[in-house]
């Protein structure tokens, strides 16, 4: 028996590739603020669906199944194939090459009866760990239609001992806000963003995170909060656009991040420079002492992340299996990161799918850490749900936050 791929939707409506074999499904996640380096997916660019179908995708991913053995496959056996036949996923199509790797994954475990996490767990040599969640409730940038330059304000439940609490605390507080938000700016201020957070019409930062901290205050918690810059997305020849026409240098942005810090309880920050700019993540990295996360600076690519090792440019990696299109190269850039000193948080991406895998990836490497989205929109719910699951059924140790 071979594994049947097909075409179905993400969670912004576009095209993506679902990998079945007997009983078993996944799916692949696609990314909207994307990194130059990324692995790349493969369109078809024809008239359907805007040129975002994946049947040349599919294809490749059936070529690639025709070659192994579905009853005995593992990870290994699938990345290899995968590996040797086109390591840059230029010819393939990271989204094809992941469809494949995650069968695999599901295969080998249920095979071996382990669950996902267990497998990871194993490969990794990590002992198993929930993670904390780092939800997404206020969007801005391409994840959003307003003038909010940064594109993630997240909220992190620092003080809660099981992920049940945590997912209680940000549940309340991202209740809390939407109150908020829809008193004082009207209903069509709680329209959701792709990650399930809210899309105000605010364009300075201060305002937003202001309003988490009466919403977290009415709540009855004490979250900390973390901010995805995705600062290649405002960067130009001008500069650091932090809001609509207002241009910062390099410099600037680095007095302006490490005012925000000493503000606010900001514990972490993604992406704060162009993805090209390992000088300028150095150079904020010494003045703060806070988890300074690379995304499109690193693309889960280990050839990216020793490049930021070598120049300290940051201090944790996000690791999205989409943007190198294999487990095991996943797992190579969580081990280089760790090696190193370094935190790893697994992040979902803004086009998702049902598939919880991230949710075993982040609790099998022990890392700590999970980028879930916002409490709200069946894709995201679902890892939350996962997590609960394990929680419940497993009886797994919860991260607690330690500062860097």
């Amino acid at each position: 028996m071979k594994p049947i791929y097909n075409q179905i939707l993400d969670s912004r409506g576009n095209p993506t590739i679902q990998a079945q074999y007997k009983e078993l499904i996944v799916a692949v996640p696609s990314g909207a603020s994307t990194g130059a380096h990324e692995a790349p997916e493969l369109r078809d660019h024809q008239e359907e669906y805007e040129g975002n179908t994946v049947y040349k995708a599919i294809q490749n991913a059936q070529h690639l199944s025709e070659e192994l053995d579905w009853e005995t496959i593992t990870i290994a056996d699938a990345d290899k194939k995968i590996l040797d036949t086109d390591k840059t996923k230029k010819l393939l199509g990271a989204n094809a090459t992941l469809a494949v790797s995650l069968l695999a994954g599901s295969i080998q475990a249920n095979r071996e009866g382990k669950q996902p996490y267990e497998l990871i767990a194993e490969l990794s040599g990590n002992k198993p760990l929930l993670p904390m969640p780092f939800a997404n409730v206020i969007n801005g940038g391409k994840h959003a239609d307003n003038d909010l330059m940064i594109q993630e304000i997240m909220i992190v439940p620092t003080n809660a001992h099981t992920f049940a609490e945590a997912t209680r605390q940000v549940t309340e507080t991202y209740h809390a806000l939407k109150t908020i938000l829809k008193k004082r700016y009207g209903g069509a201020s709680t329209a959701l963003g792709d990650e399930g957070g809210f899309a105000p019409p605010i364009t300075h930062i201060e305002e937003a995170l202001s309003i988490l901290i009466e919403a977290m205050s009415n709540a009855g918690h004490k979250l900390s909060f973390a901010i995805d810059a995705a600062a290649s997305e405002f960067y130009s020849d001008k500069g650091y656009e932090i809001r609509p026409g207002e241009y910062m240098t390099a410099e600037e942005l680095i007095e302006y991040y490490v005012h925000l810090i000493d503000t606010y309880p900001i514990i972490s920050l993604e992406d704060p420079f162009d993805e090209e700019d390992y000088a300028s993540f150095a150079k904020l990295r010494k003045k703060v002492r806070i988890q300074i996360v690379g995304d499109d600076l690193t693309v889960t690519n280990t050839q990216r992340i020793q490049e930021a090792i070598n120049q300290e440019s940051c201090n944790s990696l996000l690791l999205k299996v989409n943007q190198i299109g294999t487990l095991t190269e996943a797992l190579e850039a969580a081990k280089l990161s760790k090696d190193n000193g370094w935190t790893v948080m697994v992040s979902h991406r803004s086009g998702e799918t049902s598939d919880t895998w991230i949710a075993d990836i982040a609790t099998g490497l022990g890392c700590g850490e999970i980028k879930l989205g916002a409490p709200a929109r069946g894709e995201r719910v679902a890892k939350y749900n996962r997590l609960l699951t394990i929680e419940a059924v497993h009886n797994l140790a919860f991260a607690q936050w330690k500062n860097i």
